[in-house]
């Protein structure tokens, strides 16, 4: 099962503003390496889908397209699996052309992921799951630069048990990100669990809430999650002061309600809508600090997209 793929808080005064931006650092290392961790909740085989975020009080618009694809292919007997996969997001992002220089620069960015992914069988219940993601971010403005790439790994085991009253699957392991601000790999844990043939729970970071099925393919469910990126800036944009800032990037905290249907047993169609609690969209520098805020007002969210399941 793969593409899980498939990433908080800034205050009144400077000592709050200090452990408010130790706690951005934290949640957004938990975004980004959650971002290329790709097996657990959604596995896809093919995927397209459109994200927007209107126009907040900040006059501040946000989309994005994403395209996922993988190919899994059986191995040692069909036992263990080699997935071969890509990920591609465009974000479009609409700041006021008078905010500062050159904010044409910054209002296309994109990420590009290969996947590269081995599942090995330990028993009947467990499987280990290596992933290594090399990964091109960048406002892409002139040709690629060292900077636009680095290296995503992530480590694990899920346990997924499926005939049973009470279904679950579970998963744990470590995972590291070549641009998270916490320089060590961090530890993940998912837990889903059915507690009833038509309920079922989601506890884990960056991603918890509820799941309602009906017998006709349709599905309802209410989540509370994390969502960011980080990209870097080709042409670092000179900010007043003489700061020079050489990356983006942008972490939210949503509540979202959304409505899924099952055209197939795994081909689906799905549409999301909620509101973030938390926004903060930043221009950061060399050593990773935040210099400059682009967004930290909460607004609208809308998701909906296309998926063929594995």
């Amino acid at each position: 099962m793969f593409i899980f793929i498939n990433k908080v808080l800034y205050g009144m005064s400077s000592s709050i503003n200090a452990c408010n931006k130790l706690l951005a650092r934290l949640f957004f290392s938990i975004i980004m390496f959650f971002t290329f961790y790709t097996f657990g909740q959604t596995p896809d085989v093919f995927r397209i889908e459109y994200m927007l975020m209107p126009d907040n009080s900040a006059n501040v618009e946000t989309s994005r397209i994403k395209l996922v694809l993988n190919v899994p292919l059986a191995v040692r007997g069909k036992k263990d699996y080699v997935v071969l996969g890509a990920e591609y997001n465009r974000y479009n992002f609409e700041v006021p052309d008078n905010l500062f220089p050159n904010a044409d620069d910054i209002n296309k960015f994109h990420v590009v992921d290969v996947n590269l992914a081995y599942m090995y069988k330990l028993s009947e219940n467990w499987r280990l799951v290596g992933v290594v993601t090399p990964r091109w971010s960048s406002n892409f403005v002139e040709e690629l630069q060292q900077e636009d790439f680095n290296v995503n790994v992530t480590a694990g085991a899920y346990k997924n048990i499926k005939d049973v009253e009470k279904p679950y699957i579970l998963v744990m392991g470590l995972s590291y990100n070549g641009t998270s601000p916490i320089d060590v790999p961090l530890p993940f844990l998912y837990f889903e669990k059915r507690f009833h043939k038509n309920w079922s729970y989601v506890l884990g970071a960056p991603k918890s809430g509820m799941k309602y099925f009906t017998k006709k393919g349709h599905f309802f469910q209410t989540e509370l999650f994390l969502d960011g990126y980080y990209v870097n800036i080709q042409n670092n944009i000179l900010l007043p002061g003489n700061n020079l800032s050489t990356d983006v990037s942008s972490t939210a905290l949503l509540l979202t309600l959304g409505y899924q249907y099952k055209i197939t047993k795994d081909m689906s169609v799905y549409l999301i809508g909620g509101h973030s609690l938390f926004q903060n969209g930043v221009l950061r520098d060399q050593e990773r600090n935040d210099i400059f805020t682009l967004n930290d007002e909460a607004g609208l969210y809308f998701r909906t997209g296309f998926r063929i399941g594995i």
